[in-house]
């Protein structure tokens, strides 16, 4: 076994948690269950790793193998990368039948066409799931199996999970190679990032529901209470701000909790208003703004924001339509000085 295969099954081995390495093995089913029962799983991680080093030296790993065992530890935790979500788009509306077999072939053709120094890797799952990983090399230097890409693609629709690593230079050909191998005309990046790649998931199928506010802020309804009891009315129209509030922003982001978003950005493009008489535009050119939100928890962050008492209830559709905003185009709500704009996609 090449000695750099040897390091990095052994880097592999020490990322797992030590109670799950065993398990993970038995999924990697590389090493049979005989070979395994030889590690003592209970002494410190980096014993076990030597030992799990010396049983594939027995069975004579390669790479294909050790890219096999990436790939299930980024199944298994694939918080530990940031994802982005790339929607591909075809000419017609026709619908093909997915060939796996055919899709490997001409993604790798396509990938080895550009870049001959690559590795790639493939790996499905119950969920239509296609999971590839690509370690990127140079025409003069072999693929480094420490900075790759990973591709999650669900061969039934057309999204596309990516993560890349700091070669973002060959971020184009991957894209080309998704594309020719999915027979689709064209790819585009949805703006929507994430370490949760399940909650992009969950965002783009449609696998949770947020509503979507119908109406406006009423004023608050005065309560016919004596004079003399001032403060009582004070402590009761607040109690009722906080229950409209609270009911309000129920009925916008929905019961449930809210898919982690990292990172969101749109364009924004509007026209001003200005009175004919002032003649303030001389040109009727629209404004253009590109306005981007980063959070630890983008969605739970905005839906605080009411009851903080830091925005009015219910937020603007700005802010709340961000998750639809990956599926569809929105109409912004005239407001004072400015003419309805649209969301433009980047």
């Amino acid at each position: 076994m090449d000695v750099t295969v040897a390091e990095y099954i052994r880097r592999t081995v020490l990322k797992i948690p030590r109670d799950e390495i065993k398990t993970m093995l038995q999924k990697w089913g590389f090493l049979s269950e005989t070979q395994l029962q030889t590690v003592n799983f209970h002494q410190i991680k980096e014993n076990i790793s030597q030992d799990v080093v010396q049983l594939c030296e027995e069975n004579s790993a390669d790479i294909k193998q050790a890219a096999v065992l990436d790939i299930i530890y980024n199944h298994i935790y694939p918080n530990k990368r940031v994802w982005s979500v790339y929607q591909m788009n075809k000419t017609g509306e026709e619908t093909e039948f997915f060939d796996l077999t055919d899709f490997k072939k001409k993604f790798k053709r396509r990938l080895r066409s550009a870049l001959k120094n690559v590795t790639i890797n493939f790996r499905e799952y119950e969920d239509n799931a296609v999971w590839i990983r690509i370690a990127w090399g140079t025409p003069y230097t072999k693929p480094n199996q420490y900075k790759t890409s990973y591709v999650v693609y669900h061969s039934q629709t057309p999204y596309v999970f990516i993560s890349v690593s700091v070669l973002k230079s060959n971020l184009p050909l991957l894209c080309q190679a998704l594309v020719v191998a999915s027979n689709y005309h064209d790819i585009r990046e949805m703006e929507l990032r994430s370490h949760s790649l399940n909650s992009l998931k969950d965002i783009v199928f449609k696998r949770y529901s947020q509503n979507f506010q119908t109406y406006y802020p009423r004023p608050l309804q005065e309560r016919n209470m004596a004079p003399e009891s001032g403060d009582l009315r004070i402590i009761q129209e607040n109690r009722n701000e906080k229950e409209r509030i609270q009911r309000v922003n129920q009925e916008v982001f929905g019961d449930g909790p809210q898919p982690k978003l990292e990172f969101a950005q749109y364009k924004l493009e509007t026209m001003f208003k200005s009175d004919p008489k002032m003649d303030v535009l001389d040109e009727k050119e629209p404004f253009r703004c590109l306005v981007k939100f980063s959070s630890p928890h983008l969605l739970e962050s905005l839906k605080s924001l009411a009851p903080a008492g830091m925005a009015d209830a219910p937020l603007s559709p700005l802010l709340t339509c961000i998750p639809q905003k990956a599926r569809n185009y929105f109409k912004i709500r005239e407001k004072k000085g400015f003419f309805p704009g649209s969301f433009v996609s980047p």
